[in-house]
């Protein structure tokens, strides 16, 4: 009986020992905008191949939705990371409810894009769609244009800032209205004034025909186009090109892509109309694009977080095709 007792002792220390020698994985939960979920896949497993104990996981939302993870939903994210930086103080450069501090304090700026016109060989005029007459072809009646929500996507926003840009540099002030003003229902309240253009969205956000088509992050516009149900789709430049989309390259003084041109970009706001953005966040202002990372302060891992964090900037700064390319 004492043998049989030592051996089952002596078996007990030996599981013991192997479970107190295993790492414990840790799960660092990064929510990205749409438009990153190429690159960060490719970055997912880069790191966990050189930080077995880690498990990244990756959750794409638009770049709106990504910053309410933390300061709606309360979730515990260790990484936040948006197609539009002035998110990051705008929303979450504020206390917490529970008073101990502000969401972050921290905004890291890190990439840029443009935006284009995305399109298929399937698209109406496809053969015939330039970057001289693209405003033209999207206005037409029979023409199905799709972009994302405003209210949740950086993206969405600028698909109707790029649009209110176009009118100006166009000379042709009927554009917003025929592209995507007069068909959503109830339709926005357009302020033009001197040069500049103030829109202002309704509450809730909906298409009043089969002109427009409207999706929670441009990525899921994809579908869209590769099916058929819409011929163009106002994108960013590495989601394009990464998915093999055709695409309009648009002039720098409407495309948001060049500091040279901050002052004509901030002559269009958008007034978001969703009222839990009524205090924090409401107002965007048209700028060059560029994309920022923070930690929030709830955030679970916060040296884990801080150690992928540099690896993913590293990533961008050396540039890939398909990626928002890095800060010049």
């Amino acid at each position: 009986m004492k043998t049989v007792l030592l051996m089952l002792c002596a078996v007990l220390l030996v599981l013991t020992a192997g479970c107190m020698g295993e790492e414990r994985v840790t799960e660092l939960r990064v929510v990205p905008a749409g438009s990153l979920l190429g690159p960060l896949e490719e970055i997912e497993a880069a790191y966990e191949d050189l930080h077995p104990g880690v498990d990244v996981r990756v959750e794409g939302h638009g770049s709106i939705q990504a910053v309410r993870q933390v300061t709606d939903l309360h979730r515990a994210v260790d990484v936040v990371a948006v197609a539009d930086a002035s998110l990051i103080p705008d929303m979450m450069f504020r206390p917490m409810e529970d008073g101990s501090g502000n969401y972050t304090d921290t905004c890291t700026p890190f990439a840029t894009n443009e935006m284009v016109i995305a399109y298929t060989e399937k698209s109406l005029y496809a053969d015939e769609i330039t970057r001289e007459n693209w405003y033209t072809i999207l206005a037409r009646p029979d023409v199905r244009v799709g972009f994302s929500n405003p209210m949740l996507d950086a993206c969405g926003y600028r698909a109707l800032m790029v649009t209110a840009l176009a009118e100006e540099h166009y000379g042709n002030r009927a554009l917003f209205d025929a592209i995507i003003g007069d068909h959503l229902d109830p339709r926005p309240a357009v302020n033009r004034s001197g040069g500049t253009v103030a829109i202002t969205l309704p509450e809730v956000l909906r298409p009043s025909d089969g002109k427009v088509q409207i999706r929670d992050g441009s990525i899921y516009l994809l579908s869209l186009l590769d099916a058929g149900g819409i011929d163009y789709a106002f994108e960013y430049r590495s989601v394009a090109d990464a998915h093999g989309l055709s695409s309009i390259n648009l002039p720098p003084e409407i495309d948001l892509s060049s500091a040279a041109y901050t002052d004509t970009y901030r002559n269009v706001t958008v007034q978001l109309g969703f009222q839990r953005f009524g205090s924090i966040g409401s107002l965007r202002t048209g700028a060059p694009i560029v994309y920022a990372l923070t930690v929030p302060a709830t955030a679970e891992h916060p040296e884990k977080a801080a150690s992928f964090v540099a690896f993913m900037l590293e990533a961008f700064e050396k540039g890939r095709d398909g990626w928002p390319q890095p800060l010049g």
